[in-house]
């Protein structure tokens, strides 16, 4: 945009004696007016501050199209409008060239009206584009979404980019506005419901819990401790099962249920640990006697002596009574490893003395004696043959039989 020059207005115009005010044109003189009220400058000046001032209007229309701001359409109509009142316009200035530069603005208006146009077509069609994306997203959150604070959380979100979308025009915006708002109010509906019948399902829970808190509660005092604490184990079980209570009862519920809990284990460990207490002693005096056991007991050596300390050692263990709880594994543990060795020793001492394998090696033996008398016979009948096949026949049943009393020996 370029300034208009406003110049000397004696250069586009006079005024007469006679008071009479003319306009230098390329087409001659014309008389624009007459100028009774001051000096011949004064009137000059006067009538230069009218075209300065048209030339401003001139000026602001081109600015409005340099900066494509507004309707180019209104742009047009207005240069259109001060292009007319040029050949009437009661002003000294170069008119001429003020009215190249007008219709210069109402050609250029016109071509960008068309640009403008394409321009607001395409926001237009994006902006229609993605509130239609953003209405079937929340048609589809409204239909099947189960993830309600997430779901909630889209939704709003959408709601605050859907303000932001401008030029859609109010039919199109309506329809598409209805269907997201329809699909929002589909999605409450549903989340309602969920949360209804959650609430109806968590009151369930609250009152089983309150069941069992009160068979909890009843079992605190007793001392039946093996069957209390199975039970209670039993009741923990279908505490987790039952699911979870209203948010603001369930921790409530809990540490009443707990409670119940600590009373029956509180007795039951205390008095468990007086009995430790007083076990302590046994288990002092049963390692004693299992460490004694441990080193004279010894089966493989003597077996029956082993058998008599043993049961000797286990009248006395037996007298002893109880050990505390943390000793117990241990010192049943070495008890049975004792009872292991005399085992041992029992199936050896069994295996050396089995009466079959015993009757072979004394039937080998026997049927070896046999075939060498027989041999015996045959030489001396001088049937030398027959002696040497009844040796060798002998010969293989005391193999026989040596092997046999072998095995039972290494038993």
């Amino acid at each position: 945009m370029h300034h208009v020059e406003l110049g000397d207005p004696r250069e586009f115009g006079r005024i007469d004696a006679d008071g009479a005010v003319w306009l230098t044109t390329a087409d001659g003189e014309r008389q624009i007016g007459s100028w009774q009220a001051g000096t011949v400058d004064e009137g000059l000046a006067h009538f230069a501050r009218r075209f300065a001032d048209l030339a401003t209007e001139t000026e602001i229309l081109e600015e409005r199209l340099d900066a494509r701001s507004g309707d180019p359409r209104k742009t047009q109509a207005a240069a259109a409008h001060l292009l007319e009142e040029l050949p009437t316009a009661a002003a000294l200035g170069d008119l001429d060239g003020l009215a190249t530069r007008l219709q210069a603005i109402v050609d250029r208006a016109g071509d960008q009206t068309g640009e403008v146009q394409a321009e607001r077509d395409a926001v237009r069609t994006a902006a229609l584009t993605r509130k239609d994306e953003l209405a079937t997203e929340a048609e589809a959150i409204g239909a099947e979404s189960t993830h309600w604070k997430n779901g909630g959380d889209r939704l709003r979100a959408i709601l605050e980019e859907w303000k932001t979308i401008k030029g859609v025009d109010r039919k199109a915006d309506d329809a598409l506005w209805k269907r997201y708002s329809r699909a929002r109010d589909a999605f409450n509906r549903r989340r309602g419901a969920h949360f209804a019948e959650l609430d109806r399902e968590r009151a369930v829970v609250k009152t089983r819990k309150e069941e069992l808190i009160a068979e909890a509660e009843a079992l605190s005092n007793s001392t039946d401790w093996g069957a209390t604490a199975a039970k209670y184990r039993d009741l923990l079980a279908q505490w987790k099962a039952a699911g979870r209570a209203p948010r603001d009862a369930d921790d409530a519920l809990w540490a009443r249920f707990k409670a119940a809990q600590d009373v029956f284990f509180g007795a039951r460990n205390a008095l468990n640990s007086e009995r430790d207490a007083e076990f302590g002693q046994n288990g002092e005096a049963k390692a004693a006697l299992l460490a004694e056991a441990e080193k004279t007991i010894k089966p493989h050596e003597d077996l029956e002596g082993a058998r008599r300390a043993f049961r000797a050692f286990r009248d006395r263990w037996e007298e002893i009574g109880m050990v505390p709880r943390d000793q117990m594994s241990a010192l049943e543990g070495r008890v049975r490893a004792l009872e292991k060795k005399i085992r041992e020793a029992e199936d050896s001492a069994w295996q050396r003395t089995d009466p079959e394998a015993l009757a072979r090696v004394a039937q080998f033996a026997e049927r070896s004696a046999k075939l060498t008398e027989q041999a015996d016979k045959a030489a001396a009948a001088g049937k030398d043959k027959d002696a040497a096949d009844l040796r060798a026949q002998a010969a293989q049943w005391d193999e026989w039989a040596q092997a046999a009393k072998s095995a039972v020996d290494d038993r």
